[in-house]
């Protein structure tokens, strides 16, 4: 245990290390609450509670993790007045067997929403630390992540994927350890209930994925069902948030698809990028002559041969969040 400060802790100490530590807090919050633009929110009542009770800090622990215990809290009372977020996929029961499902006419979801790679991979050298760190921030996880229990989730992630000791764990909530070892074991296993079997999808900068993307954009802006045919495995599935649209089992996605999307060859333009550590493109769609106009991100789930999930996200906002301009004033 760190010996106790005998002086205040000195402003620029706290920015500094608030700064190095922004990535991997915003990752943290974004998992918990499912939402990049939430986490980032969170991120900053973290830094502002964090500077507000600066003189207080003594140095039981180090900086890092007394502001993982403040990101935590800052967590748990934000989710404590919230729904959880999902995906359409979730709104309907897990079927081996072609399921659809057209515009949900439930109560209107909270959806969760994609992350951008360059603000949710922390920067490091080591490939196979960028590749766990990915793994952890797929669609699908952090969709599972969603069902449990606001402090299931975080004992989970502090645990299990950020390896906090149970006993700092245990201390940021105000717990026992015996009891942080309860909230983990449920927790896991309510993941092995609705965490996706696992699926060899591939890194975004794998050529085999970019040959997935690039044929994907074709479909689209040529309208080629014959490709669409060929690039979807048998059990793909496409949903479309916030319409609250999921269709599973390639011969329920193809007509839908076809019917309602690949019309006319030129109706969209697209752009490859990376989101959740998952291949995806920004998707254009025709507007006055000579322009496109956003309209949304597609994140895929890919093998080396196909496409086995695509998840739109039909709001033009997207397109701008990862960088991309809201027009393209002439076709690619």
């Amino acid at each position: 245990m760190t010996a106790a400060r005998t002086q205040k802790l000195d402003p620029n100490e706290l920015i500094q290390e608030f700064e190095r530590l922004r990535r991997e807090l915003t990752v943290l919050c974004y998992r918990m609450s499912g939402s990049i633009d939430e986490a980032e929110d969170l991120v900053q009542d973290t830094y502002l509670r964090a500077w507000r009770a600066a003189d207080r800090f003594e140095g039981r622990s180090s900086l890092r993790t007394w502001l993982y215990r403040i990101a935590t809290n800052v967590c748990l009372t934000a989710l404590e007045r919230e729904e959880r977020r999902m995906l359409p996929s979730g709104l309907v029961p897990t079927d081996p067997e072609p399921v659809t499902s057209d515009s949900y006419k439930g109560p209107s979801p909270r959806w969760l929403t994609p992350a951008p790679d360059r603000l949710a991979v922390p920067l490091a050298d080591d490939p196979a630390e960028i590749t766990v760190t990915r793994s952890h921030l797929r669609l699908a996880i952090i969709a599972a992540l969603q069902f449990l229990p606001p402090r299931q989730r975080v004992v989970l992630l502090l645990r299990d994927v950020l390896a906090f000791p149970a006993s700092d764990v245990a201390n940021f909530l105000g717990i026992s350890t015996p009891a942080v070892k309860s909230l983990l074991q449920r927790a896991r296993g309510r993941m092995d209930e609705v965490s996706p079997q696992p699926d060899a999808s591939l890194e975004p900068e794998d050529p085999a994925a970019q040959a997935l993307v690039n044929r994907y954009m074709t479909v689209f802006q040529e309208a080629d069902v014959t490709l669409l045919e060929q690039v979807l495995r048998d059990d793909a599935s496409i949903e479309v948030a916030p319409l609250g649209i999921f269709k599973s089992g390639k011969e329920v996605c193809i007509p839908y698809l076809a019917g309602s999307v690949l019309r006319l060859p030129g109706e969209y333009r697209m752009l490859p990028t990376s989101a959740n550590g998952q291949p995806a493109a920004v998707a254009y769609r025709r507007g006055k002559p000579g322009e496109y106009d956003a309209f949304g991100l597609a994140v895929l789930t890919v093998t080396s041969e196909h496409i086995t999930r695509i998840s739109v996200f039909a709001d033009g906002q997207f397109v701008e969040r990862w960088g991309f301009p809201s027009k393209l004033v002439s076709p690619l």
